[in-house]
């Protein structure tokens, strides 16, 4: 789609706009995988499921050990960059790539999904406004570089060196620090934040700051930024049920109706 791998799925009826859905480097952490996951079956909408730059089809020779190299030379500027960056910018190619098969009206606003990495590339696209979105969910989001450089840092053990490049890329993709540009428009896009508490990997903390910096810019319009906590999620949202449901009715409740 746009040339991005993809799977499409097209419900028999559609009353809704698109959906466009991103996995993250961790279960699920392909497209066939989240639309297991997350089939939403019971929102009447098209759903894109996007493979991330440098996953699946993408992937380059050497598959998960080429990743892994990338990660040690540099995981900002060599994993971050590319796939959650690069999976933003390749938004206006794919909803360009829906409009001209019909699936997507000129005027219609995108449901936006993305757990983990997939949630960072989402609220950088929000802030980055390149594409019109009504309505987003993120889970167990990354809430920009700096969050998945303190993962990664857990994980590892190890300390990342930062350079101007970064901290720039650090910058830029704070979804705390731009969010007077993620909640623009009249109405805003509808975002809920859902957070596993169990999660040891992108923990609570994150999701309380960005719903804290949200809040103030949603203040006349409240009902259309939440935060949900899912009491003993861990990372892997691959059998969560709060997930499906949560999600199934944000968008059901949020996302414009179709146009076309």
């Amino acid at each position: 789609l746009g040339g991005v791998p993809a799977i499409v799925r097209v419900p028999p009826t559609i009353s809704k706009a698109p959906i466009v859905l991103w996995h993250g480097f961790g279960p699920p952490a392909s497209e066939a995988a989240l639309m297991a996951a997350l089939p939403l079956d019971d929102v009447p909408a098209i759903k894109v499921y996007l493979g991330l730059p440098l996953f699946g089809k993408r992937a380059e020779a050497g598959g998960i050990e080429a990743l892994r190299q990338r990660q040690e030379s540099d995981v900002a500027l060599k994993v971050f960059e590319p796939i959650v960056a690069g999976a933003a910018r390749e938004l206006p190619r794919v909803v360009g790539a829906l409009r001209e098969v019909g699936c997507l009206d000129a005027n219609e606003k995108i449901g936006l999904f993305g757990f983990s990495a997939g949630g960072a590339a989402v609220l950088y696209a929000l802030a980055e406004r390149d594409v019109p979105i009504g309505a987003a969910v993120v889970v167990n989001a990354s809430t920009g570089l700096g969050a998945s450089v303190a993962a990664y840092e857990h994980a590892t053990g190890k300390s990342y060196a930062w350079s101007d490049a970064s901290r720039a890329l650090a910058k830029k993709t704070d979804a705390a620090a731009r969010a007077a540009d993620i909640a623009k428009g009249d109405p805003p896009p509808a975002i809920l934040i859902v957070q596993g508490t169990a999660d040891t990997t992108l923990t609570p903390e994150r999701a309380d700051a960005l719903d804290e910096a949200l809040a103030p810019h949603y203040a006349k319009a409240r009902d259309r930024e939440r935060l949900a906590l899912a009491t003993r999620l861990t990372h892997d949202i691959s059998n969560s049920s709060d997930v499906r449901t949560w999600t199934g009715e944000w968008f059901a409740r949020f996302l414009d109706p179709a146009l076309h």
